[in-house]
């Protein structure tokens, strides 16, 4: 294998003089050969001279650089000197011009001061206050004032004074009208439409009947997306239809935080859902024991009513408890007091369960209630310390669910028992009353067969 890959290259080499000597048309001897390499060597040494002198001159232009920058280093550090020493004493003219300037400014000083400081502070009122609703910008000039006298030490000239008073006295102004305009407001459903304002001074933005909020931040008026209750809106919608006569109106004299905290107060039904599974099932417990109160306080009414009215006829029917008790006095004429007592008895018990039904359910739903509203709280507390476990206690909203669970199902099964409860002796009370009412009319029937016997 060697030897063949051997005699190929021979082969190739020998293939490519072959075709170089063809090319050039020049003989290969050692003579050639001899000659080419003369004048190799002597173009060799003409490139090396021609180095050689390009260098030299090189260097002596390097020298000459080095020379101009050593001269210019030396001129740059003799004008370094020049500037310190002309710094240093720009340094002691600024610091007699200062105190110059201190002197001259006396109390003036503590005036711009003053200005300065009431120019962030009321720049910091106009930026959330309710009339920039209306007024826009005021607080941008108020702000390059403050920031000019406190970076640049510049002094406010008189017309800035002045604006910074008319800016001041505008907004205690503008604080005691009620005031209509026109712009754009982001309504609820994210919509930005231009709507017809209505401003009570710094206290609030109503228009269509609902509450508006004002971002000094963006400078944008929106709608609350939780407006407060009916009569709030009511007024509002008054307000904005009034023509100058009075009207009730609500304000906020906190700027809306009042106002925030207002909307943000759960309704019935979201405290209704506060309450969970827990909390359904005791508003159903509770529905089903009113709906059986309720029919059963309708019925013994009516029984009632029969009742009494029984007792002031002689003719007996069998439409009501009485008229069949005593309907079985004339069946047994005959009986002796102990047979009809017996009989008497019969009928009154076989009434009984007409007028005392569904009353033990009321009363079980009365007791069931406050203890479903027990296991509410017990599941919210649960909760709570698991999200404790979890969470620690740095953040109380972790924890507002459960809790809200346990309140909520407590005041729930309470709202329950309570009027179920009520309900119950009230019915109870009606029962035993009729009840009473038939057996005092049994014994009187009794009393009266024995004496008819004696």
């Amino acid at each position: 294998m060697k030897n063949l890959f051997k005699l190929i290259t021979a082969t190739v080499f020998g293939a490519v003089v072959t075709t170089s000597a063809m090319a050039e048309n020049t003989a290969l001897d050692l003579d050639s050969l001899l000659k080419q390499l003369e004048e190799g060597q002597y173009q060799q040494n003409k490139q090396n001279a021609a180095r050689e002198k390009e260098f030299a001159q090189k260097v002596s232009e390097q020298d000459r650089m080095l020379a101009e920058a050593a001269q210019t280093r030396n001129n740059e550090l003799n004008r370094s000197e020049r500037l310190e020493t002309q710094f240093e004493e720009n340094e002691f003219k600024i610091a007699d011009l200062n105190e110059s300037l201190t002197k001259r400014l006396g109390s003036l000083k503590e005036l711009f001061g003053v200005l300065q400081q009431v120019s962030g502070d009321t720049k910091n009122k106009f930026h959330n206050s309710l009339i920039s609703a209306e007024l826009p910008g005021r607080d941008v000039f108020l702000d390059e004032l403050a920031q000019s006298m406190g970076t640049s030490s510049k002094l406010a000239s008189i017309e800035e004074i002045e604006r910074v008073w008319f800016e001041i006295q505008r907004e205690m102004t503008e604080s005691g009208k009620i005031s209509r305009f026109t712009t754009d407001v982001v309504e609820a459903g994210g919509n930005k439409v231009q709507k017809d304002i209505v401003r009570v001074g710094p206290f609030a933005l109503v228009a269509d009947g609902k509450y508006l909020d004002f971002n000094g931040a963006t400078g944008t008026i929106a709608e609350l997306i939780r407006q407060p209750a009916a009569r709030y809106g009511d007024s509002a919608a008054e307000l904005q239809a009034s023509n100058g006569e009075f009207v009730k109106f609500g304000l906020d004299p906190t700027g809306g935080s009042i106002l925030g905290l207002l909307v943000q107060a759960p309704t019935l039904q979201e405290r209704v859902e506060q309450g969970g599974t827990v909390g359904y099932i005791i508003l159903a417990v509770g529905a089903i024991g009113l709906l059986l109160a309720l029919e059963r306080l309708i019925s013994l009414t009516l029984i009632k009513l029969k009742v009494d009215r029984q007792l002031k006829s002689t003719t007996f029917t069998s439409d009501n408890p009485l008229g069949r008790v005593m309907q079985v006095r004339d069946k047994h004429p005959e009986a002796d007091v102990e047979a009809l007592e017996l009989h008497l008895t019969e009928a009154i018990l076989g009434e009984m369960p007409k007028l005392t039904r569904s009353l033990t359910v009321v009363k079980i739903i009365s007791v069931v209630a406050p203890l479903m509203g027990l296991l509410g709280t017990v599941t919210g507390m649960i909760k709570t310390f698991q999200a404790i476990t979890l969470f620690g206690t740095g953040d109380p909203k972790l924890m507002a669910g459960g809790i809200s669970t346990a309140l909520v199902t407590t005041v729930l099964g309470l709202v329950v028992a309570i009027p179920t409860t009520l309900l119950y002796a009230l019915l109870s009370t009606r029962s035993k009353a009729i009840v009473g009412i038939l057996q005092e009319q049994s014994a009187g029937v009794i009393a009266e067969r024995a004496e008819q016997n004696a």
